[in-house]
């Protein structure tokens, strides 16, 4: 693959015409986040919380607007009744990227609840789901995921894996008065 996923994945945003993208601001998004930044055409606004994203999306729809959100796998948690409530019982569109953790080589114990937790739980309230394993598969997958969420008022949610945006080493502080 010549490019980083983000580059399409923006590109893929601005022929959906995406306008407004929430985000909270995650390592694995980064790149995504300063394209965003970047242009012109797009507002972004950053989230103290990922369920901000998800009222920031219903407020752009209804005002005429398309709006992605984007966090990592540890805030999908913060979103739910959002979703569930707002999203889901309204039938308002919503597309999200959401970056993995808890998945293939992680290191932080933390992580590992909730990253194994991100699809079903999604999918329990109403959210079609697209697992991104390869950096290839994920351009495909927003492009796809932004139609059919624009297209049928569904909530999409595209899960970019752990193998793609890359495993962190994290270390326990075990010195005196660390644990």
């Amino acid at each position: 693959m010549d490019e980083h996923w983000s580059v399409a994945a923006h590109r893929h945003f601005t022929a959906a015409g995406v306008r407004q993208v929430a985000y909270v601001p995650d390592a694995g998004l980064t790149r995504l986040i300063e394209r965003c930044r970047e242009d012109n055409a797009i507002e972004t606004v950053m989230c103290a919380t990922e369920e901000e994203g998800i009222g920031l999306a219903a407020g752009a729809w209804l005002g005429g607007q398309k709006a992605a959100v984007l966090m990592q796998s540890s805030g999908v948690g913060n979103t739910i009744n959002a979703i569930a409530s707002l999203i889901t019982s309204a039938h308002f569109p919503m597309f999200t990227v959401v970056t993995m953790r808890g998945q293939w080589g992680e290191g932080n114990p933390w992580q590992v609840p909730m990253g194994q937790a991100v699809r079903p739980v999604l999918e329990a309230v109403g959210v079609k789901v697209f697992q991104a394993d390869s950096a290839d598969d994920v351009a495909p997958m927003i492009e796809a995921g932004l139609r059919m969420a624009f297209s049928t008022d569904q909530a999409v949610a595209v899960l970019v894996s752990q193998r793609v945006i890359g495993s962190k080493v994290w270390v326990a502080d075990k010195t005196e008065g660390g644990q």
